[in-house]
């Protein structure tokens, strides 16, 4: 019972003069009770921490291998005399035959080198797909669409009404035609008009950044958890832009809003098996396909909050492509929470009583990500918090694993990591617990709740509106490292590392945020009255 109450947090809530009773003229005040996420860097999982090492150790033996060899030679070869080369050149004469030995043993060294080296990628350039304005809906807008379908009982609507109210959404988010319909049209034609729309939408802008030819592309991952039609989303795009016949084609579904790193981790995979080949990833959602049309509340919140969009990358292996790439792809963390049946259910697609589909959010999904987060920055720490604070940290650990004593555990600073915080937006709550629990800053968490103002929680392409937020304000440097990590259903949570290769300039076009970015960040409210 401690450790419940210990999740809670209590807000006092005015709600204004009464108008009438025999309190009429007087302040009225609510309770809000919430969950929050636990405090989840005060309690940290060894095994994690060995993990994270282990990934550290893995990929820094290419790097550290060569380098050691050459310090060792050259210490060696500078504890000689002149009398020492003199009795070597009489033992080891200079010809031919030795000279092409020592080639051809340096030439198989670094070619050995060189193939079990895992190859760089690039992310070369990548597109949001922005809807058309006719699209827009206001908040308003959609709560009288609710009550016109009458789908919706008044406590419903009520409820809707209030998650609206604090959910930081703005005016100018967007939904797809059919869901806007009276009746909604939630069908199979509908579902595919709206993909088609949002996918082809974005890579018909990333093929026309990147001057990329379609039938150059190699690898193709297609992420989008709640509409998996037959033939798949990849075969559409396939087929729409004629493709090369020998493509890879991925098309991930059901894997929640962190599927988008799931896609580029596949196709990192991909590239580091095919060189010289470029990958295109494309994360999505589908918002006709499972829009609730029920009253149960838990499977109401995703209706207040998802709204339609959409994002296209382009990565490579190709060397050549380094000049012309804005970031390269560090690390990728996966982390699942699949065994634990909570966190297994805390999302779950069902449908309620009377058989209406729609996915189903627990009181516990708040306990369940910081859980999932904890471990997957536990693993993350060691491959990218700087030396100084490793070693705290180990120190820190140490003291109280180890030598039992009673100290308090040190909290890694991740501001000393990276640069920029790309959060998926998946809501208010979830934002305002990250921020206060990793000690961000408003300016790191901004590019996570203007997007979530903007345009919603997009799901997986979320992360991409958040980066095309910051090139647009102007703010990546070269050298500058983006984390970029979201949460999904089953339950997972993953994070993304990027290096900027050079600074991005203020871009003119080919944005979504051109036609708004002067008038943000804006102020966003814990509470605005429809």
């Amino acid at each position: 019972m401690v450790l419940e109450e210990a999740l809670l947090s209590t807000e006092i809530v005015p709600k204004g003069v009464k108008e009438s009773g025999p309190n009429a003229g007087s302040m009225s005040f609510s309770v809000r009770v919430r969950r929050r996420l636990p405090d989840f860097l005060q309690s940290v999982n060894l095994k994690y921490v060995k993990l994270g090492y282990h990934y550290l150790i893995t990929h820094a033996i290419y790097l550290l291998t060569i380098p050691a060899l050459l310090v060792a030679f050259s210490a060696e070869v500078g504890t000689l005399r002149q009398q020492d080369m003199w009795h070597l050149r009489e033992h080891f004469p200079l010809n031919l035959v030795n000279f092409l030995n020592c080639t051809g043993a340096i030439v198989f060294i670094a070619t050995l080198y060189f193939i079990s080296s895992p190859r760089n990628v690039y992310l070369v350039d990548f597109a949001c797909f922005k809807p058309a304005d006719e699209l827009k809906i206001t908040r308003e807008a959609y709560l009288n669409h609710c009550k016109e379908t009458g789908k919706f009982n008044d406590a419903s609507l009520e409820f809707q009404k209030k998650v609206i109210e604090r959910s930081g959404l703005s005016e100018e988010t967007y939904l797809p035609r059919s869901v806007m319909s009276i009746p909604p049209r939630i069908n199979m034609k509908e579902s595919r008009a709206e993909a088609e729309m949002v996918m082809f939408g974005a890579l018909d802008e990333l093929f026309a950044k990147t001057k990329l030819r379609p039938k150059d592309v190699g690898v193709l991952v297609v992420n989008c958890s709640l509409f998996n039609p037959t033939p798949s989303l990849s075969a559409m795009i396939i087929n729409h832009y004629k493709m090369r016949g020998n493509i890879l084609s991925f098309n991930i579904g059901g894997m929640g809003c962190s599927a988008g790193i799931i896609a580029l981790d596949l196709a990192m995979d991909m590239l580091q098996a095919h060189g010289n080949s470029y990958a295109v990833v494309v994360s999505t959602e589908n918002m006709t396909s499972n829009w609730y049309m029920g009253n149960r509340r838990s499977m109401l919140v995703p209706n207040c909050l998802f709204r339609m969009g959409g994002a296209a990358i382009l990565l490579s292996n190709k060397l050549k492509d380094r000049r012309r790439s804005k970031y390269q792809l560090v690390h990728i963390v996966r982390t699942h929470k699949g065994a634990d049946d909570r966190s297994f259910k805390c999302i779950f697609q069902e449908e309620d009583e009377n058989m209406q589909k729609g996915i189903s959010l627990s009181p516990d999904l708040m306990e369940v990500a910081g859980d999932a987060l904890k471990t997957n920055i536990t693993t993350l720490g060691p491959l990218v918090l700087p030396l100084s604070e490793q070693l705290i940290f180990l120190a820190t650990l140490f003291c109280k694993r180890v030598l039992k004593m009673d100290t308090k555990p040190y909290i890694p600073d991740f501001k000393l990591a990276f640069e920029h915080f790309c959060i998926q937006a998946g809501g208010r709550a979830v934002l305002d617990e990250l921020q206060k629990n990793l000690e961000l800053t408003e300016r790191h968490v901004e590019p996570s709740r203007m997007t979530l103002h903007r345009f919603g929680n997009t799901s997986s392409s979320s992360l991409w509106y958040e980066l095309a937020y910051l090139e647009a304000k102007g703010r990546v440097r070269r050298g500058d490292r983006v984390w970029q990590i979201a949460f999904g259903s089953g339950f997972k949570c993953n994070s993304a590392v990027w290096k900027a290769l050079k600074t991005v300039k203020r871009v003119k076009t080919n944005n979504p945020w051109l036609d708004c970015i002067d008038r943000y960040p804006v102020e966003i409210a814990d509470f605005s009255k429809i």
